[in-house]
């Protein structure tokens, strides 16, 4: 079955692009691509999935022969054919015909012209692969560090720790830039070594989540006697950034109304977050906000606990009292931690600092809810909710921030703004 991609930025004629193209291989199975929808191809995308492109026409019929170049350009992209607004082939930007497999007409598509230039294509395309495969240099493509995945094509290595390597690949499965998260070392069974069970918890369990907000998980394997996950990834950066550049304090309800419908979702799996934070929230190039790195998320009905009494996990600048204290926590620890995520968006700064991390957790078992300046003022009985040093003195659930959050957005701004209902 041929796999191919497709650049179209008008619905209507990606419509009929891919009506062409199924008329001629009813079994093609074709993946658009809007680049107002989806943005630019990262430029480490290399199209390794995909038997062809078919590029289509942009908004600026400028682009199009920019985008022709920079994709032909790429080592090991698929073969490109190229349907242009332009009327006479003469009339093409230099290169755009020599680069192109073949070029067709938008106004009029020559439907016998487009079937030989996908045989053409198809072809190529499976003399390219084979000779990547018979390389004496064909795995190192699939090589990450001491570990070989065939069908995850390497990029570079993201980040590393004791536990596991982060690296950005190129998935052949998904036909996209993913995430791939390489596990240290896969122990004996016999040995029921902790991080390994969190490790397989942060697939099974995120991975049966279907949410907008909850990062969609791809795959898990072994290789070479290393679990892995593939994932999605996310070129615009994370929450951490953004605040760091400066963000508009009105953006943040949205925000954390986002981050909210999320927490519902995956509370109502059975799943608590247990370290969420900025840097754990991650941006989409369509402006919505996606929550990862669950691998210190447990199932709050699990039987047998894994981590051992009072071990902390997480980060103290967002930690709730009852979590930097060793002690159970509950969805409540998830929202006190959205709620700091809320003050700092709101203000630049973190409600509760100090140079030791035991400082950090002291500050937030003891010391007064900061207060918000005049301007945010009206946010404040939310947050006194959210970040209520008793767990039972929060909101009772996520859903009851996203209708908190939509009272307020609905009032009018001033100090007589009243308080906001809470775990009643």
């Amino acid at each position: 079955m041929q796999r191919i991609l497709l650049i179209e930025e008008n619905e209507v004629y990606r419509r009929l692009l891919k009506q062409h193209i199924n008329v001629i291989d009813p079994l093609a199975q074709v993946v658009d691509h809007c680049p107002v929808r989806d943005g630019l191809l990262p430029y480490e995308f290399a199209g390794s999935s995909y038997d062809y492109v078919v590029l289509g026409s942009l908004a600026d019929p400028s682009q199009g022969p920019r985008w022709l170049d920079d994709l032909t350009r790429r080592v090991n992209f698929p073969p490109v054919i190229y349907v242009t607004d332009i009327k006479a082939i003469d009339q093409l930007p230099a290169p755009a015909e020599s680069r192109a497999l073949g070029v067709l007409y938008k106004d009029k598509i020559d439907h016998s012209r487009l079937r030989e230039l996908m045989h053409q294509a198809h072809e190529r395309r499976r003399a390219e692969i084979r000779r990547q495969r018979q390389s004496p240099n064909g795995d190192r493509l699939y090589r990450f560090g001491d570990v070989l995945i065939r069908g995850e094509r390497c990029i570079r290595q993201l980040a590393v720790s004791a536990l596991s390597k982060v690296y950005l690949a190129e998935s052949e499965k998904v036909g996209r830039l993913v995430v791939l998260k390489i596990f240290a070392h896969v122990p004996d069974v016999a040995e029921k070594h902790a991080t390994f069970d969190r490790f397989l918890q942060e697939y099974q369990i995120i991975a049966g989540i279907n949410h907008p907000n909850v990062v969609r998980i791809y795959d898990l394997g072994v290789a070479d006697d290393h679990a892995y996950i593939t994932m999605e990834y996310f070129p615009a950066g994370d929450l951490r950034a953004r605040i760091r550049r400066g963000m508009d304090p009105g953006q943040a309800p949205q925000i954390v109304r986002q981050m909210a419908q999320a927490l519902a979702a995956v509370h109502e799996a059975g799943v608590l977050h247990r370290d969420l934070k900025p840097g754990n929230v991650m941006l989409r190039q369509d402006g919505t906000i996606v929550l990862i790195d669950f691998g210190l998320a447990k199932q709050v009905a699990l039987e047998a606990e894994i981590t051992a009494n009072g071990e902390i996990f997480g980060t103290p600048y967002y930690m709730s009292p009852e979590q930097g204290h060793g002690r159970e926590v509950e969805k409540s620890s998830d929202i006190y931690s959205l709620g700091v995520i809320f003050y700092e968006m709101l203000t630049g700064q973190k409600p509760f600092v100090a140079s030791t991390p035991m400082a950090v957790i002291y500050k937030h078992t003891h010391d007064p809810i900061p207060q918000l300046p005049a301007e945010q003022a009206h946010w404040q009985p939310m947050l006194e909710l959210m970040l209520a040093k008793n767990p039972k003195d929060r909101y009772a659930d996520a859903l009851q921030v996203v209708e908190a959050l939509d009272r307020v957005l609905a009032l009018p701004v001033g100090p007589q703004t009243p308080a906001i209902a809470g775990n009643v």
